[in-house]
C-alpha cells in the first residue's frame, strides 16, 4: 500500500496544520449542533477529503450512540438508556469506524463531481437520499471537486441543501470555492483549509520515516516539506518515490527528485535577473 493511503489521518489529531478546523469541529461535535452542510475548501493534499471522512465516523460512531442497560432490579423489567457524550474523536475500534476505514460503510456515500457532474447524478442523489440510513445514525455525502457540477446539477443540489432530510449530512469539498454559486455557499457551514507549515509537515514525514524504518535525516525530511510546499499528501508520495530506490535518504536525492536546487540557487537566479 502507498504511504499517502497507509498514513491516511484516521482522527482529527492527526490532521496536520489544520489545528483551527479540528478546534471548531470538535466543539461543534461535542455541542451537538451538527450543520447538514459543509464546505471544506483549500489547496489539495491539505486533508479536506480526510477530514470529511473522519467527520463521517464521528458522527456515526457507536461509543457516541446512546445504549439500553437493564434496570431490572430498580424497576421490574424496563429498560432505562444510558447518555453518551454527544459526539466527538471516533473511536476507529467499532464496527461503523472500521468500516469507513475500509471504504465498506453503507451510510457513506462518495461522488466524484469531476465524473459525475449531470443533472442526472444529482436527482439520483435527491431520490437515494430520501431513504433512511442502513446502519448509522447519518447518511453522509462527501461529493469532492463540487465546482466541476454544472449549472443544472447545482441547481438540483440546491433543493436539496434548502430541505434537507434529517439523516443527511453533505460534505463539499473543493480547491477553487470561488466557481461555487453563493446560492449553494449561504446554505453551508465553511471550513478554509490552509497549507501545513513545513516545521508540521518535516515532523510527520520523520514520524513515518521511523515507522517504515528509513533513514531519514532532519534536513531531507526538511527538504521534502518545502518541495510538498505544505500538502502533507504530496510529501508523502515524494517519500514514498524516494524509498523504493533506498533505504537511506539524503537531501541531495530529494533536491534531485524535487528538481529544486535549494533557496541559494533561487536567490542567485533573481540577484542574476535583476543585474
Amino acid at each position: 500500500m502507498v504511504l499517502y493511503r497507509k498514513y491516511r489521518p484516521q482522527k482529527f489529531a492527526d490532521l496536520v496544520g489544520q489545528e483551527e478546523i479540528v478546534k471548531n469541529l470538535l466543539a461543534q461535535l461535542e455541542s451537538g449542533k451538527i450543520s447538514h452542510g459543509y464546505l471544506f475548501s483549500g489547496p489539495r493534499g491539505t486533508g479536506k477529503t480526510s477530514t470529511a471522512r473522519i467527520l463521517a465516523k464521528a458522527v456515526n460512531c457507536e461509543v457516541y450512540r446512546p445504549q439500553s442497560t437493564d434496570d431490572s432490579k430498580k424497576s421490574g423489567s424496563q429498560k432505562s438508556v444510558v447518555s453518551s457524550p454527544t459526539f466527538g474523536e471516533p473511536c476507529n475500534k467499532c464496527a461503523a469506524c472500521r468500516a469507513i476505514t475500509d471504504g465498506s460503510y453503507l451510510d457513506l456515500i462518495e461522488i466524484d463531481a469531476a465524473s459525475n457532474r449531470g443533472i442526472d447524478e444529482i436527482r439520483d442523489l435527491r431520490e437515494k437520499i430520501k431513504l433512511s440510513p442502513v446502519v448509522g445514525k447519518y447518511k453522509i455525502y462527501i461529493i469532492d471537486e463540487v465546482h466541476m457540477l454544472t449549472t443544472e446539477a447545482f441547481n438540483a443540489l440546491l433543493k436539496t441543501l434548502e430541505e434537507p432530510p434529517a439523516h443527511a449530512i453533505f460534505i463539499l469539498a473543493t480547491t477553487e470555492q470561488h466557481k461555487l454559486p453563493e446560492t449553494i455557499l449561504s446554505r453551508l457551514a465553511r471550513f478554509n483549509f490552509k497549507r501545513a507549515k513545513d516545521a508540521d509537515v518535516t515532523q510527520a514525514i520523520l514520524k513515518v520515516a521511523k515507522e517504515e524504518k528509513l533513514k531519514l535525516t532532519e534536513g531531507a525530511a526538511a527538504a521534502i516539506a518545502r518541495a510538498a510546499d505544505g500538502s502533507y499528501r504530496d510529501a508523502l508520495s515524494m517519500l514514498d518515490q524516494l524509498s523504493s530506490n533506498t533505504q537511506e535518504i539524503s537531501e541531495g536525492d530529494v533536491q534531485s527528485l524535487s528538481r529544486v536546487g535549494g533557496e541559494n540557487l533561487i536567490f542567485e537566479f533573481i540577484n542574476l535577473l535583476l543585474n
